[in-house]
């Protein structure tokens, strides 16, 4: 019996030291980040700026997989499921980890339980824009057109759950109109359409409309974040424009597996933090109208779990559902 007993223990503090030194060699081999959206949108660029960053400090690849659809539900479904080592990451945000959970009326994954938070990354803003087509320069022209016409105009969004659908139904909502929705597989997607004037409108991420707002190709009529955006000092709020309050922005952020091992996780998360603080970096997220943020995983949960009631409330009050 001691002699098993001895083997045992000998045993459990080889397996120890093994595990020990394979977490303290991570990443020795690819990690995936998974993106719940189309290449080029805001958290798909956030995080191929992020993957550079970690290749060149660990010499490792760090490849970024789209699996856009179902507000980003199937990406982080993904993640939630896969083998907790580190090796399979998630640019997950407000959609699928706050919203989802009270549009859908079950979820295969659980935001609070699934997962191990490791940072946010950034937070960005929608603007509402439309074709220049469109005989609107103003949002309360927009609403009045869609008084005049209700049900006539269409908004196109990057999926059920995401900033922009919500946005768009809050704003039905506050304006007391009725303008019918298109989903899309993401905001890239929706933006031909939407210069064509196939869709009227459409709060999509400031990353894709500025550019085209500044060719005369779209019609940029506010923004969705509380204050004004220094990629667009000149663009009005949608609370300017007539909606107090308003506010309806993304933010994404980087997690793993729940389970994962903490010093993976604090790898993470301290070259997460370091690379949102390089100038080179920084520089890159303002040309983008991204604001770093860079926190801790605590304070990250704690967005998760202050944000989620209060989303809430919002598509209860609108009577916003599945859908729209």
């Amino acid at each position: 019996m001691k002699l098993a007993a001895n083997l045992f223990a000998a045993l459990a503090v080889l397996l120890t030291a093994q595990t020990a030194s394979a977490q303290s060699s991570y990443p020795n081999r690819p990690v995936k980040i998974l993106v719940g959206f189309t290449p080029g949108t805001a958290p798909d660029l956030a995080a191929r700026i992020l993957a550079d960053r970690f290749a060149d400090v660990w010499g490792t690849a760090f490849v970024i997989e789209n699996i856009p659809g179902a507000g980003s539900n199937i990406a982080t479904d993904r993640v939630a499921k896969a083998t907790a080592d580190g090796y399979t990451l998630l640019m997950g945000g407000n959609p699928s980890l706050v919203i989802n959970p009270s549009l859908y009326a079950t979820l295969p994954f659980d935001p609070i339980k699934d997962f191990a938070p490791i940072s946010q990354v950034f937070v960005a803003a929608n603007v509402l824009a439309v074709p220049p087509a469109l005989p609107v320069k103003t949002v309360a022209e927009l609403v009045a057109l869609a008084k005049a016409e209700p049900g006539k105009l269409s908004y196109g969004h990057a999926g059920v759950g995401t900033s922009q659908h919500l946005g768009a139904e809050l704003f039905k909502y506050r304006a007391h109109v009725d303008i019918a929705a298109v989903a899309y597989r993401g905001s890239t997607e929706l933006v031909p359409d939407l210069i064509a004037n196939r869709i009227n409108m459409s709060f999509a991420n400031i990353v894709n409309v500025m550019p085209l707002a500044r060719e005369g190709k779209l019609r940029a009529l506010a923004i969705t974040s509380i204050k004004r955006s220094p990629l667009a000092p000149d663009l009005p709020t949608m609370s300017e424009s007539g909606f107090p309050g308003f506010e309806a922005v993304p933010w994404f952020g980087l997690l793993a597996p729940a389970g994962t091992p903490t010093d993976v996780l604090d790898k993470l998360h301290g070259e997460t933090v370091k690379a949102l603080a390089i100038p080179e970096v920084r520089k890159k997220f303002d040309a983008l109208g991204l604001e770093p943020i860079g926190n801790t995983p605590s304070e990250f949960a704690a967005v998760i779990r202050k944000e989620t009631p209060e989303w809430a409330k919002v598509i209860k009050d609108a009577g916003i559902k599945l859908g729209n």
